[in-house]
């Protein structure tokens, strides 16, 4: 089984399920492509870390019946994970169309093999990247400067930035609800950025979250380009020969 202490980590998957061996196959792919997984075997359980986690994809077995349409249900009417790809873990190929109808964006009919679990994965493997993208964070540091409306300018630094918003950490608190334009310039490759935010939060430690309420469509564009290759560059060597 492959350590993924040292390596990092793309995302979590949830896979619900009581057949043991079918957790343990897909448990395996997961990693074999950089993906966290956490196991649950009854739905009442997999529904509360839905309630209170972000998983960028999530497999759940049609052996559990009514439940895993709860399941299907509860993913896409979550405000975190209903972006999420979904995975039917089906026994026919009724039980796979009655999947795919409920929601499910994939299905894996039994019975699994290394072969099955790997094609569906490589298919679907972009739309997982991509979800994980629209929640990535990446941290960098490069000097930022807030202005406010008949207010100096506050000079700062960048901690981190996604394609939502960002975290600074400024000379001058920033205080919460108010709004500021902040200009700054990220690197390798360049990109320079001017966006209308919202200030979100503000902590103890000089820190404010920021989210962009406006922001070219040029420059977003741009923006979730130059996450794509971050996100990219953190792909073991493994996951990126594989899709090459």
């Amino acid at each position: 089984m492959t350590d993924l202490s040292s390596v990092k980590l793309m995302g979590t998957v949830l896979i619900v399920s009581e057949d043991e061996e079918a957790t343990r196959q897909l448990t395996k792919a997961m990693e074999e492509l950089a993906l966290s997984v956490e196991v649950c075997s009854n739905v009442s359980d997999a529904l509360e870390k839905v309630n209170h986690n972000k998983f960028e994809a999530g497999f759940v077995d049609f052996l559990l019946r009514d439940q895993a349409i709860q399941f299907l249900k509860r993913m896409r009417s979550s405000a975190s994970n209903r972006n999420a790809v979904t995975f039917a873990i089906t026994s026919s190929t009724t039980e796979t169309a009655h999947a795919l109808k409920a929601g499910s964006s994939f299905a894996l009919e039994r019975p699994l093999t290394v072969d099955s679990i790997r094609n569906t994965l490589n298919a679907a493997y972009g739309l997982i990247v991509r979800e994980r993208r629209r929640y990535f964070r990446y941290p960098i540091s490069v000097p930022a400067a807030a202005y406010r409306k008949g207010e100096p300018e506050i000079f700062g630094k960048t901690v981190n930035i996604s394609e939502r918003g960002m975290a600074v950490t400024c000379t001058t608190p920033l205080i919460p609800g108010a709004e500021v334009r902040l200009q700054f310039s990220l690197t390798n490759p360049q990109l320079a950025l001017t966006a209308e935010c919202k200030v979100c939060w503000t902590n103890d430690r000089g820190q404010s979250g920021l989210s962009f309420l406006l922001l070219a469509s040029s420059l977003s564009s741009e923006l979730q380009v130059w996450l794509a290759q971050k996100l990219e560059e953190q792909l073991p060597d493994r996951v990126t020969r594989r899709f090459q």
